[in-house]
This record gives C-alpha cells, sequence and structure tokens, in this order.
C-alpha cells in the first residue's frame, strides 16, 4: 500500500518525480509544445497548499520508495467560496492500475477541506483520456476555464463537503 506524506515541493524526491512527470508530458504532448514550470515552495506550503509525494511502502523483497505526486495549492475564491487545485498528479507506470490515482486525490481532498476548502478544481488535457477518467470517477465534473493555462483543454471541479 502507499503512503502520502507532505514534502516540500523542492525536495530531492519531490523534483525528480515533477521531473519525470514533465518528461513524460513534453514527449506525449500534442507538437511537443508542453509548457513547463517547475513550482515554487510557498505555492505549496500551508496555508496556501502542500504537496505529497507517494510512496510504496516497503515489502519482504523492496525497499520503500517514491513513486508519485500531487499537490494542491490555493487560486482564486470561485461560486463556492475558498478554492483549491489540484496540480502535477503523477505516478510511475508500474503503480498505475492499482487505484493509487483515486487514493492520491482523496488524500488531497482531505487536505484541502482541512485548509478550509470549498471546492477543489484543475485541468488538464483531452488527450490524458485515463486521467480524464480517474477525475469523473472521484466526483469531479466538467466546469468552465478558471485559468489560461496553455496546456489544458478541460476544466473540472468538485464541491467538498466540511470545507
Amino acid at each position: 500500500m502507499p503512503t502520502f506524506t507532505a514534502t516540500p515541493v523542492d525536495d530531492p524526491a519531490a523534483r525528480d518525480l515533477l521531473a519525470e512527470y514533465f518528461a513524460m508530458r513534453v514527449s506525449t504532448f500534442p507538437g511537443h509544445t508542453y509548457t513547463t514550470v517547475f513550482p515554487d515552495r510557498p505555492v505549496f506550503e500551508p496555508p496556501a497548499g502542500v504537496f505529497v509525494v507517494v510512496t510504496d511502502d516497503a515489502t519482504e523483497d523492496t525497499e520503500a520508495h517514491p513513486v508519485g505526486c500531487g499537490g494542491i495549492r490555493r487560486v482564486d475564491e470561485g461560486p463556492l467560496g475558498v478554492r483549491y487545485e489540484v496540480k502535477h498528479l503523477y505516478l510511475r507506470p508500474e503503480t498505475r492500475g492499482r487505484g493509487w490515482g483515486r487514493l492520491l486525490i482523496e488524500d488531497l481532498e482531505q487536505r484541502a477541506i482541512s485548509l478550509g476548502a470549498r471546492e477543489l478544481v484543475l485541468d488538464t488535457h483531452h488527450t490524458l483520456e485515463a486521467a480524464g477518467r480517474l477525475y469523473e470517477a472521484a466526483g469531479f465534473t466538467a466546469i468552465d476555464p478558471y485559468n489560461d493555462n496553455p496546456n489544458a483543454t478541460r476544466w473540472y471541479g468538485k464541491s467538498l463537503a466540511g470545507g
């Protein structure tokens, strides 16, 4: 099972995972025109946000090691009030299909609620079909664009109970 740990976004493990994520996005993005921006640490520190590293727990045969990441950051308020945005959700290919993406989304939702969020939003690209299915399965629905991200073609939102 995975462990989800709040980690500074400039921590070496976080930075390595983000570099992998960005390299994958550049290589698969239509026209290879993906805009890469490594995030600044304060954006993902409470109360502005949080960044999480996913670790595959140690087993009898393997040591625990980082396998994914994701974060939330506060953005401008929306119609429901305090709004956080999911960013840089990534799991290494060998972990996919285990339900860990859903667990990571749930972890980030709980962290957003604890920071007072009433809504969680995200943007994605239509070519990331598995990601779109994950977001929809997690209760996100299509919304109007809330930003001008040149890498995005779809925007999603989710009302959070308890925020």
